[in-house]
């Protein structure tokens, strides 16, 4: 699609729609901007063909990552790659507002009902909505507004504290450069906060740094952390960088020079920073770990003030309270007559006496008839279920309520999607397995469904014909066969109270 292509409202209101993922949303915005130049859309499958040998595109252009996009099979069936006006797809946000159209030139199979589609894309509509989008600025913005000479890259994915900002400011004084802080927004959850949050505290650090510019960039991690870095120096330099500060290793590219800064401590003689070897051991403090900071924000107890400049932690505390009062979804999963909503039910009792927070009970069954009526026992609709008693879980826990659900959930990948959910939404979430034997849920079937699946009257029953993935990363195990329900629902009460979603309240008499 080049940028003389037109197609006409008719051609497009008929185009079928799609969603693409986060991911590939965000990677869809950079497209657009014109941060992924050279590319003018997703990659086809000689792109991919071409960087997989040489590191290049088709055309002989240096690039580092693959693009892709992935549609259903269905929807990519019903294009004809052969007529301009019928290989027309209409990308949507997730609330099907259209972002761009594409023009698919290539599909190809990638996995069971999905296949991946290759194509130039252009903008429609007005360009976005939501938090902080005078900040999402282009490159082309951005490099209007940097002064002329150096640049130096930041890319902010955490919040800053005074050992990140001291070697900023460090490295902007050393180059003489303009700082420019990259703030990545293309998924949520990052480092237990919302893109929101992350913006906030990012902001807070503000009058802490050297003159800066500061944007937001829609842009997602790729799990590998070579691809990572050559990416960001990719984005980095269309951004208008000419050095990159990093942490992650000695890194090119892009035409780049990338910093990786010495480590910094903590001078108690006059509450400077400096480099760790010019500090004597007795006057050193080394920067609190990651883990360390979570330990303290999860617990309520503030970020000491030697380490974190106040605003900063006043932002991190309102974005990530301690846990007891942090939303929380608590998921229950086993087999049927296992006792997951025994105690789901219990527990919740127990959790509505604290007063404490909002509790809200999603019973799998109960769910079924008001959430999610109409689906069937297909591994696709279990799995829709599941999204659902997620995803309004998670809104539950977004606001500081806890969800408590007990579906069956037999399959890993989408319990996995109800867990991102809840840390995309700022939340903890707790995996519960109720792990009684299939023997003894037999026994107790209460309503007759395994008695009806041995007599071959039902199929699809989990743990008969129907296979049930056992969690192995469940946070608790408990195994009711021998079990009253009382004590199942005080080990549950038990492990909120040591993990500190809970307070820990006094025994009445």
């Amino acid at each position: 699609m080049s940028n003389g292509w037109v197609l006409p409202e008719d051609v497009l209101r008929d185009a079928p729609n799609y969603a693409p993922r986060t991911s590939e949303l965000a990677d869809l915005e950079l497209l657009l901007t014109g941060a992924y130049t050279p590319l003018a859309g997703f990659m086809t499958r000689a792109d991919l063909a071409a960087l997989s040998r040489r590191g290049r595109l088709a055309d002989g252009t240096s690039w580092p990552v693959p693009v892709t996009l992935q549609v259903p099979r269905a929807l990519a069936d019903g294009l004809e790659l052969d007529d301009p006006q019928r290989r027309a797809l209409v990308l949507t946000d997730g609330e099907g507002a259209p972002v761009a159209a594409m023009d698919v030139t290539d599909v190809w199979p990638v996995r069971e009902g999905m296949a991946g589609v290759g194509g130039a894309v252009r903008r429609l509509g007005d360009g976005g909505h939501g938090p902080f989008q005078r900040l999402r600025r282009s490159p082309e913005e951005v490099r209007a507004l940097l002064p002329p000479g150096r640049v130096l890259g930041v890319f902010a994915d955490r919040p800053l504290h005074r050992p990140q900002l001291a070697q900023i400011a460090h490295a902007a004084r050393t180059l003489g450069a303009h700082l420019l802080v990259m703030i990545p927004v293309g998924e949520e959850g990052t480092g237990g906060l919302t893109s929101e949050a992350l913006v906030r505290a990012v902001f807070a650090a503000r009058d802490r740094m050297p003159p800066a510019t500061l944007v937001a960039v829609p842009l997602v991690g790729r799990r590998d952390e070579i691809s990572d870095a050559l990416l960001r120096a990719r984005v980095a330099a269309a951004y208008g960088v000419t050095h990159l500060l990093s942490t992650e290793g000695m890194l090119s590219g892009a035409g780049l020079r990338v910093l990786v800064p010495r480590e910094l401590a903590y001078d108690n003689r006059d509450g400077q920073w400096r480099w760790r070897e010019d500090i004597p051991p007795r006057n050193r403090r080394l920067a609190l770990s990651q883990e360390e900071i979570d330990d303290l924000l999860d617990r309520g107890f503030p970020l000491p003030e030697w380490h974190t400049p106040p605003a900063v932690a006043k932002e991190l505390a309102r974005a990530r309270p301690a846990r007891r009062h942090r939303g929380l979804v608590i998921f229950l999963t086993g087999l049927s007559g296992s006792g997951k909503s025994t105690i789901a039910r219990g527990l919740a009792d127990l959790l509505r006496e604290g007063g404490e927070r909002s509790i809200t009970l999603l019973d799998g069954d109960v769910v079924r008839r008001e959430l999610s009526a109409g689906l069937g026992f297909s591994k696709a609709d279990r799995d829709a279920n599941v999204r659902r008693i997620g995803w309004v879980a998670a809104e539950i826990a977004r606001h500081r309520g806890v969800g408590i659900c007990c579906p069956i959930a037999p399959y890993a990948a989408a319990r996995a999607v109800a867990r991102q959910m809840a840390h995309a939404a700022g939340a903890g979430f707790l995996l519960v397995h109720v792990a009684t034997p299939l023997e003894v849920c037999e026994q107790r079937d209460r309503k007759g469904l395994y008695a009806r699946a041995r007599a071959g009257l039902i199929t699809g029953m989990t743990g008969i014909d129907d296979p049930y993935e056992e969690p192995t990363d469940a946070d608790l195990v408990v195994d009711t066969t021998d079990l009253a329900v009382e004590e199942a629902v005080h080990r549950v009460m038990e492990h909120l109270t040591e993990t500190g979603w809970v307070e820990q309240r006094l025994q009445s008499a």
